[in-house]
C-alpha cells in the first residue's frame, strides 16, 4: 500500500502547528517574482460567474490559494478540460496586488486519477482528505510534506479503493505532521482537540466505507 509507506519523521511542538512562523509566505514580493511557477493539487472548485471560476489549490510552494481562472467554464477557453477535481498540476499564478484571489495563468496535467471521479465512495473520501487538509492549515503557508502527503493518499485511493483504513491513515499521518498525534489516543480525536472539529461529511463517509457500499 503505497499511501501507507508515507510516514512524517517530524518531532515538532504542538504549537508548530498554530504559529507556523518558520515559513514564509508570498508577501512582500517583488514586481518581476508576482508571476510563480508551483506543483498543486485541485481540491475544490467554486463558481465565480457564468465563465469564470475560483479554483482552489494545495500546492507544494505556497501552501492552500485560490486561484480565478476566467473564461474556464467557456468550451473555447484554453483552461477547457484542465481543470478538475483531484487532478495534480504543474501551474502558473499571477500574485494578487491585495485579496487573496491570485490569476491562474498556466494548468499542466500531472496526475488525472480518474478513479476518483468515477466511485462515489473515492470521490467523498478524496474530498475529504482536501477538507480536512483546510480546516488544518493558514491559507498562503507552505509546507511540502503535507502536499506530498495529500498526493499519496489520493493515488493510493485512485488505484485501491477507497477504505476505512485508508481515512485513518491519512488522519494518523496529518495528525503527525501537525505535531498533535498521540499514542494513547486516535487520530481523529488529536484532530478534534487541536481544530474543534472535523468536516461534517466524515459521519456519512465512515458509515458507508464501513458498510462498503458503493455508488457509481
Amino acid at each position: 500500500m503505497d499511501f501507507t509507506g508515507f510516514r512524517s519523521d517530524q518531532t515538532s511542538n504542538p504549537s508548530a502547528f498554530f504559529r507556523r512562523i518558520f515559513i514564509a509566505s508570498w508577501n512582500g514580493l517583488g514586481e518581476n517574482q508576482r508571476v510563480q511557477s508551483t506543483r498543486a493539487t485541485i481540491i475544490r472548485m467554486t463558481r465565480l460567474t457564468d465563465t469564470s471560476l475560483i479554483v482552489h489549490w494545495f500546492t507544494d510552494d505556497y501552501g492552500l490559494i485560490k486561484t480565478v481562472a476566467k473564461g474556464a467554464r467557456r468550451p473555447s477557453s484554453a483552461f477547457a478540460g484542465r481543470l478538475d477535481l483531484f487532478f495534480t498540476c504543474e501551474i502558473s499564478c499571477q500574485h494578487a496586488r491585495k485579496g487573496e484571489l491570485h490569476s491562474l495563468r498556466e494548468v499542466s496535467i500531472q496526475k488525472w486519477r480518474e478513479g476518483l471521479r468515477k466511485n462515489y465512495n473515492a470521490t467523498l473520501l478524496a474530498a475529504y482528505c482536501g477538507q480536512l487538509l483546510e480546516a488544518a492549515v493558514e491559507p498562503d503557508y507552505p509546507d511540502p510534506a503535507l502536499h506530498d502527503l495529500l498526493v499519496r493518499a489520493l493515488d493510493h485511493i485512485d488505484s485501491a479503493g477507497p477504505s476505512m483504513r485508508a481515512l485513518q491513515h491519512f488522519e494518523h499521518e496529518l495528525a503527525t505532521l501537525l505535531g498533535i498525534s498521540h499514542r494513547q489516543r486516535q487520530a481523529d480525536v488529536s484532530l478534534i482537540s487541536a481544530l474543534g472539529a472535523l468536516p461534517t461529511s466524515r459521519k456519512e463517509l465512515c458509515e458507508r466505507l464501513s458498510t462498503n457500499r458503493d455508488l457509481r
